[in-house]
């Protein structure tokens, strides 16, 4: 059924957990490096100085567009059906809830400062991604490797 949201195209089977996670895979890494990073103390005396150029709003971004364009893949991928203006809106609202969460998550780490700001970054990041991944198909697109998936960015589908 047309805008119907079916996470895999056949949803027995091993190839649909295949597919899954390899959808999925990629942004539950990402999601469990961001916590990681989340998690410690001093982050800022372990990352190279050079990074200090950037303010740590662009810094935010930066890591949060890499998640918004993964959720962008994985639901462009593994949800058929849907038009990209609605895979787009599903991968931002997904990217900010976990900025959001991991501000909470901060709020339990020693050192660490939780800010409303950096969640704008996070969400601002995110945009940035998945409209860069919706603008860019062949990022993420399997003909960029020879194969065809019937997977198309364009707004209006």
């Amino acid at each position: 059924m047309k805008g119907e949201i079916r996470i895999v195209d056949d949803l027995a089977g091993p190839s649909a957990r295949l597919r899954a996670l390899i959808h999925w895979g990629p942004v539950a890494l990402y999601a469990g490096l961001i916590f990681y990073l989340s998690a410690q103390s001093h982050l800022d005396e372990d990352l190279p100085s050079f990074l200090d150029i950037f303010g740590d709003k662009v810094l935010h971004a930066v890591e949060y567009a890499g998640l918004g364009a993964l959720c962008y893949r994985a639901f462009r991928r593994g949800a058929s059906g849907l038009p990209a203006s609605r895979v787009l809106l599903l991968a931002v609202v997904a990217a900010s809830l976990y900025g959001i969460t991991d501000e909470v998550h901060q709020l339990f780490v020693p050192f660490r400062e939780s800010s409303w700001q950096d969640w704008v970054a996070d969400t601002v990041g995110a945009v940035l991604g998945a409209v860069g991944v919706m603008s860019c198909p062949a990022v993420f697109s399997d003909t960029a490797h020879g194969k065809t998936s019937g997977y198309s960015n364009r707004m209006s589908e």
